[in-house]
């Protein structure tokens, strides 16, 4: 093809073969010609080159991979968008005051922004693989300080309809004061708390006094054994058709319970060590499993602490349910901490047996 563009002149061909392709008027319309046709080009490779997208549920993850379930039962294994660690920081002026600029991109204050349980969309990249592009908002999640990093936020599981704090009873001591400070997270996060203890088959009597307290205070207790099948059916109920995610230190015995409540989940479990009398991790890593009688099971690697997350704007006191009736009422109000001041309502409770003398102690724990 050759084109002919006379200086001077207010017109331009192109032609071909002795004939004229096109005619135009001037110089400056051929070449917006010539750019209009390379536009609908483009325009036409981007129709065909358009990615497939999908949405889905988190159900395993690894370091930098995630598998997701779809709706038509797929398992699509995802990497991350770069985009999902970054937030835009926005000028703290009023919006109708200046147009809306990003002032800076920041990294975001998470250790992952994508956990086990997360509604999130994707780009398929073939029929079994993708990259998550978004994280669908969430109904709660259970999070914590990250281990690394105390600066970092560790959302744990997201979308939780409960969690399950698991604690064995045993002849050595129970620490009651770690099963409280687990039960302080799941009620910041709002998220309904049910108490597990295992291993009732060498249970000490003074167990139940302790149940009983937990059960006054509005907590569902449930008393099981995987040896000698105590509880296990009143702990198939309360899994059956929920999302549940079961907390506790290493060797309580959770993965043990979810196998016994269904042969062949294959959750690896490992004994306590008799020297230490401490549990080994047998999770590794996180994943929620289906249950055949509905629904779906997150067991966590054992951990001893939670850590309140951003604990600087909650009311510790307000975390232990039977002190809340109590809060408002001290002499100083508001500004009471509840450890030395005279007129303190939850002391005056604590004196009077309202208020469990032992639960108590786990709170000024918390504070330290």
């Amino acid at each position: 093809m050759r084109k002919r563009l006379l200086k001077g002149d207010r017109c331009g061909k192109i032609t071909k073969g002795g004939k004229t392709l096109l005619l135009v008027t001037d110089q400056r319309k051929f070449l917006n010609a010539n750019r209009s046709k390379r536009t609908m080009s483009l325009d036409k490779t981007d129709q065909t080159t358009e990615r497939k997208v999908g949405k889905g549920k988190v159900f395993r993850k690894l370091i930098g991979s995630y598998d997701v379930h779809t709706p038509d039962g797929k398992v699509v294994t995802c990497s991350i968008s770069s985009t999902l660690r970054k937030v835009l920081v926005y000028p703290l002026a009023d919006p109708s005051s200046r147009r809306p600029t990003v002032d800076k991109v920041e990294d975001i204050k998470m250790t992952d922004p994508i956990a086990i349980g997360d509604e999130v969309g994707f780009i398929y990249a073939d029929n079994c693989s993708g990259m998550i592009t978004e994280v669908l908002p969430r109904r709660n999640k259970l999070n914590r300080k990250s281990g690394r990093n105390k600066n970092l936020e560790q959302v744990i599981v997201a979308n939780a309809d409960q969690v399950i704090t698991v604690t064995q009873a045993s002849r050595a001591k129970i620490y009651w004061s770690i099963l409280d400070a687990f039960l302080a997270d799941i009620e910041a996060s709002e998220i309904p708390a049910v108490i597990c203890i295992s291993k009732m088959d060498i249970a000490d009597d003074d167990v139940m006094d302790e149940v009983r307290n937990y059960e006054k205070i509005g907590y569902r207790v449930l008393l099981t054994s995987a040896e000698s099948g105590e509880g296990l059916d009143e702990f198939k109920d309360v899994l059956k058709n929920k999302i549940s995610v079961l907390i506790g230190k290493s060797g309580v015995g959770k993965s043990t319970l979810l196998n016994a409540i269904q042969p062949g989940l294959a959750i690896r479990t490992k004994e306590v060590s008799r020297m230490t009398g401490k549990g080994k991790h047998a999770t590794t890593h996180l994943e929620m499993y289906p249950l055949d009688i509905g629904g779906a099971v997150v067991d966590t690697p054992g951990m001893r602490k939670f850590g309140l997350w951003d604990a600087r704007t909650i009311n510790v006191a307000w975390l232990f349910r039977e002190m809340r009736p109590y809060l408002g009422e001290c002499r100083f109000g508001g500004d009471c901490s509840h450890t030395h001041e005279p007129g303190c309502a939850i002391k005056g409770a604590v004196e009077s047996g309202d208020v469990s003398e032992r639960r108590y102690k786990s709170f000024l724990k918390m504070l330290k």
